[in-house]
């Protein structure tokens, strides 16, 4: 009886912990798992027709067909910190994420996960204890370099030469994001009063239609996507820089559990090769983004 309980205990433990696949076995099963964030146009969203889109849905299709695979999306809600969403995506999985089909055992972990920085420094960040935050994945495969972006009415500003015209004039920003504690701090703090806190770019952008701010600041490719869709001359692209901000571009690449290094060697091979195609500056083009090859790439094109 008491055997039979532990085996009890024990499948239940079993069933209860998310698995990320060696490469053989993404293969054999026919079906590979890209990680991407739910809800983050242009990047990974569903479409008016409720389907997948934007530009790492278009380059995590491409990566299955190229192993002649089948893409399922496994969407990502972001949590307070990006090593909780590699925690919970990548390497453990997150107790509270049960699959659908067996209440019992949690989704699966993604193969892959798209967007996240391709950065030296943090991958070999250190707790206080000295100990590696994250050794149990592997951050690889950059794909684009990604910069900050003023986007202004040109109704309201001729032109934003520098983010001091936003001691006077409002500016949409992402609340707890960079932008929001660049503009909040810079200069003394006397842009505070002007800084406009939204929950996301989107909304942002949508106060600057509805004349509620004269600009927004955020990431490039939100900014581009934003510019894109609406079409209007109106709302212009600054080419300004950002005194003392700091970090003002970086690398975005893809991350695999450690345990399965393999894989993610071969999809690096794969985007390698959608990046020297032009392939993924299509796409990019295509979402109508502009696209900037990663520091690894620009440096072999020098």
């Amino acid at each position: 009886m008491r055997l039979l309980a532990l085996l009890a205990v024990f499948a239940l433990s079993w069933t209860g912990t998310a698995q990320a696949r060696y490469f053989d076995d993404v293969i054999a099963s026919g079906v590979i798992y890209i990680g991407a964030y739910k809800d983050f146009p242009p990047y990974s969203f569903l479409d008016e027709q409720g389907e997948p889109a934007g530009v790492d849905i278009e380059i995590g299709r491409r990566i299955a067909k190229a192993f002649d695979l089948k893409m399922e999306v496994h969407w990502i809600t972001p949590d307070e910190n990006l090593e909780d969403d590699l925690r919970n995506n990548v390497w453990k999985g997150h107790y509270l994420d049960k699959d659908d089909e067996n209440p019992l055992a949690m989704k699966h972990l993604a193969d892959v996960m798209m967007r996240v920085p391709y950065d030296r420094e943090y991958a070999f960040k250190r707790d206080a204890e000295g100990l590696l935050i994250n050794d149990q994945v592997v951050l690889f495969g950059p794909y684009q370099r990604e910069r900050w972006q003023v986007a202004f009415d040109s109704e309201k500003l001729k032109r934003v030469a520098t983010v001091a015209v936003f001691q006077y004039h409002p500016v949409g920003v992402e609340i707890d994001s960079l932008p929001d504690f660049y503009l909040t701090s810079a200069f003394g703090g006397r842009m505070r009063k002007n800084t406009i806190h939204y929950f996301n770019n989107s909304e942002a952008f949508a106060a600057m239609l509805a004349g509620k701010v004269d600009a927004v600041m955020g990431m490039r490719g939100e900014v581009d996507w934003q510019i894109g869709r609406h079409a209007n001359p109106r709302y212009q692209l600054a080419e300004n820089g950002f005194p003392s901000m700091g970090k003002q571009q970086w690398d975005i690449g893809m991350a695999v559990s450690q345990r399965y290094r393999q894989l993610g060697n071969e999809v690096d091979v794969v985007v390698e090769k959608l990046i020297r195609q032009g392939e993924i500056e299509k796409i990019y083009a295509d979402y109508k983004l502009r696209y900037e090859l990663p520091g690894l790439y620009q440096d072999v094109a020098q």
